[in-house]
């Protein structure tokens, strides 16, 4: 008989007692609990963070028969057991500073009365009332405190649409996490998780020791599935599986070491009898995300090609949010190749992980960029059609189709649509979701193209021109058309053994559409 699948399940002691599936992750935690330290661990949702949180907590407070038949089991002194804090941010929506204080007032009490410690000093603001909690919890049990704090990030994030009150959410988290380092003497451990990463100088306050283990290769996989974990733990659940294909939907998180999957995907691939789905993606809504690109006219095709240096990665505040950092740290970006660039310093290349993630995420790209979506399939599936069967013809009155169906009022307050970016940017969104392989300012000896597009038996190279008079009057010879054949953009292409065209696309201003299209045929496939 199978055993059950942890769905939803973010404690160990129901893993363990229902005997559910358990992924050993102990191994890292021994790395991690052998010396007195602080760490911090960011993760994208729905990846672990919070079983990984609860198992900490049982090991410190030394409930051993959970841990038996696991690694760490042999090695732990069981005869010491710590008291331990646990803070929790993860239930619930917190809408004002005044709602985090309630919230935090209320968590210090249920760690008190856990704890069976007297009632902490009640006229005490709430870093006198941590501190006070402290304090009495290591003079009860006479061994320092463990401080575990879960989801860290999630009040600020609640707001993050909102500046001003983010901000002040901000500012009432420092009330806790400023105490870290005020008692660091009584402090065995701490271990801090959530999805962002915000700058030590806006939220810690000074709690430089915290270790950002992050990018560690040596805890790439602490959280998540490795392809072994699938191929061992759940290979009876996966029998018969396609490999190969999961893989392509579900794999590819990286964080500087071996590749993982995300739990949630491959528990929900499973219960629902290996049916390929957005699941991890459905879970969770990147409109904010959207909008953050929609407001700074982001360039979408740059996602194809992302190099960035570890300070993109590191952190943000809440005033300067890059939205290449929010993507990664949320997990709709992850890292492809670590270098190191010419100034010395680590650098990274990044891309989408997988297939779920990239379908799903430019779909959301192009509802947010278009803000078309009853229409969005049936113009995802006649592209699709055209370009895979080379129908070069029907290439202009389906993107004018296209273009037409976006609701331009919507774009009143937003001068997105007043930049050949916008409209490159709508086309990248379209071909990235039909899985096709796209290159984005490619590049040849005599400069770059625009975008280069791949499907099936056929090579489309794009150049795309943005014309602002009010009356556009057709253009011979088009000159999107003659950039590509003066430069000879499409030459690397004409002996790969398939049909290439060489495609000039010019977009007016004023008809906020399509307006001239001409092409040209290299070669044929062989």
């Amino acid at each position: 008989m199978l055993k059950k699948l942890p769905i939803g399940i973010n404690t160990l002691s129901s893993i363990r007692d229902n005997d559910m599936v358990y992924v050993d992750k102990t191994p890292l935690i021994w790395q991690m609990v052998q010396q007195t330290a602080r760490f911090f661990l960011s993760r994208p949702r729905r990846f672990g963070k919070s079983l990984l949180v609860d198992t900490l907590k049982e090991l410190f407070e030394g409930n051993r028969a959970l841990f038996e038949g696991l690694y760490i089991y042999d090695k732990w002194d069981w005869s010491k057991t710590y008291p331990v804090i646990k803070i929790d941010f993860a239930s619930g929506t917190l809408q004002s500073r005044k709602q985090l204080d309630e919230r935090i007032e209320i968590i210090l009490t249920e760690n008190q009365q856990r704890l069976g410690i007297e009632s902490c000093n009640e006229r005490a603001d709430i870093p006198g009332k941590f501190t006070d909690l402290i304090l009495k919890a290591r003079e009860k049990y006479g061994q320092k405190v463990v401080v575990l704090v879960d989801e860290y990030d999630k009040p600020i994030l609640d707001n993050i649409d909102y500046p001003e009150r983010a901000a002040e959410v901000r500012e009432g988290l420092k009330n806790i996490y400023s105490v870290l380092k005020g008692q660091d003497a009584h402090l065995q451990f701490v271990f801090m998780t959530g999805v962002t990463k915000f700058s030590k100088v806006s939220l810690f306050s000074g709690l430089n020791q915290l270790k950002d283990i992050t990018l560690s290769a040596h805890y790439a996989t602490i959280c998540g599935y490795t392809q072994t974990d699938l191929e061992t733990t759940f290979a009876e659940h996966l029998k018969g599986v396609d490999w190969a294909q999961l893989k392509t939907w579900y794999n590819g998180y990286q964080f500087l070491g071996e590749a993982v999957y995300n739990p949630y995907d491959i528990l929900l691939f499973i219960s629902e009898d290996q049916s390929y789905r957005n699941y991890w993606f459905e879970t969770g809504n990147p409109s904010f995300l959207i909008k953050l690109f929609q407001q700074k006219a982001y360039f979408l095709p740059d996602l194809e090609q992302l190099e960035v240096s570890e300070e993109i990665l590191d952190s943000f505040d809440v005033e300067r949010i890059n939205p290449v950092t929010l993507l990664f740290q949320t997990g709709y970006l992850t890292i492809k190749k670590a270098y190191t660039d010419v100034m010395g310093e680590q650098a990274f290349v990044l891309a989408v992980p997988n297939y779920e993630v990239k379908m799903a995420l430019n779909n959301q790209l192009i509802e947010g960029y278009c803000q078309i979506d009853t229409e969005k399939k049936a113009l995802r599936t006649e592209l699709f059609t055209l370009l895979h069967q080379g129908a070069i013809d029907e290439l202009k009155p389906m993107l004018q189709r296209l273009f037409a169906s976006i609701p331009w009022r919507n774009f009143t307050n937003n001068d997105l649509p007043n930049s050949e970016g916008y409209y490159a940017s709508v086309l990248y969104a379209f071909f990235a979701s039909l899985n096709a392989a796209i290159r984005p300012e490619d590049t040849t000896n005599q400069g770059q193209v625009d975008m280069t597009v791949e499907l099936g038996n056929f090579i489309y190279v794009m150049e795309i021109k943005l014309d602002k008079k009010p009356d556009y009057q057709e253009q011979t010879p088009n000159p999107a058309l003659q950039q590509i054949q003066d430069k000879d953009y499409a030459q690397k292409y004409r002996q790969q053994g398939k049909a290439v065209f060489e495609v000039g696309l010019i977009f007016n201003q004023q008809q906020r559409n399509l307006v001239q299209l001409d092409w040209r045929q290299l070669s044929k496939t062989k």
